[in-house]
């Protein structure tokens, strides 16, 4: 089985050594990454990565916990980096209320220019969302009718939040969370009504370690290689062949970014 891992931190400090992170998950079925950027100077770091690996390929944008650090003139320069190939997406971006470590207003006006700036490039919107669903549809309708493709970056919410997304048609992103028999028990709800057409998974390594691994990992940083593990309890849950599993969403992660010829 090959699995892609659509969401990986990997200039985290949490990880000392890249290319061990990537040569593990790859000796293990994880052939190929998608590395997310949370401010502009992550953005450079992963366009330089992609640029060195050819299994990776990386997105381009601010995080809302970033947002007062930057100014909507300095988001302009995602247009320049964007224009690389290696980059495939805006974001991480959108709107994160739980912390508010960013102003609620400068966040909206950084995640506004951010999708402005998907909608111009034609490049899927890389999401985030945290207890501020609300505030992130009404930004997103506003330009409903030229939006490109949305990722929803690690969903962790129940069915009634999923319907609400699903107006847009967005591809959703199953991360470890759903292995926590604590606070998953939303997502698990709601995982059956994700489309198979839309059904992505990804780490978010290095957080949220998968709860059920066993044995239990000593170390609290999840990694890109346990990803096959998130692949075979999602399975379970959605009552599907592991093998098949693989193969749907690593075909979505390629219509969704449009690289890699994937192993058949």
């Amino acid at each position: 089985m090959s699995w892609i891992d659509c969401g990986v931190n990997l200039h985290s400090s949490q990880f000392s050594d890249k290319n061990q992170v990537l040569a593990q998950a790859e000796s293990l079925g994880v052939h190929h990454f998608v590395l997310i950027s949370s401010d502009l100077e992550e953005t450079q770091q992963v366009l330089s990565t992609c640029q060195q690996y050819n299994s990776c390929i990386g997105t381009a944008g601010v995080h809302p916990h970033q947002a007062d650090s930057v100014t909507l003139e300095a988001l302009e320069s995602l247009r320049e980096l964007a224009q690389h190939q290696e980059i495939r997406a805006i974001g991480e971006c959108g709107l994160d209320y739980n912390r508010n470590f960013s102003e609620p207003a400068q966040q909206r006006s950084v995640f506004h220019k951010q999708v402005e700036i998907a909608c111009d490039l034609r490049l899927p919107l890389y999401l985030h969302e945290r207890d501020a669903i609300d505030d992130q549809i009404a930004i997103l309708s506003e330009f409903e009718a030229q939006l490109p493709a949305l990722f929803i970056h690690c969903f962790t919410q129940g069915p009634e939040a999923l319907e609400r997304y699903m107006r847009f048609n967005p591809y959703i992103g199953i991360t470890g969370w759903v292995c926590d028999e604590r606070r998953g028990e939303s997502l698990q709800q709601a995982l059956s009504q994700i489309p198979q057409n839309r059904l992505l998974l990804e780490t978010d390594a290095p957080y949220l370690l998968p709860r059920t691994l066993r044995p239990k990992p000593r170390s609290r940083v999840n990694y890109p290689h346990y990803l096959p593990h998130i692949g075979e309890v999602v399975a379970k849950l959605r009552g599907q062949d592991e093998k098949e599993l693989a193969a749907i969403t690593s075909q979505n992660a390629k219509d969704l970014f449009g690289v890699w010829g994937l192993p058949q």
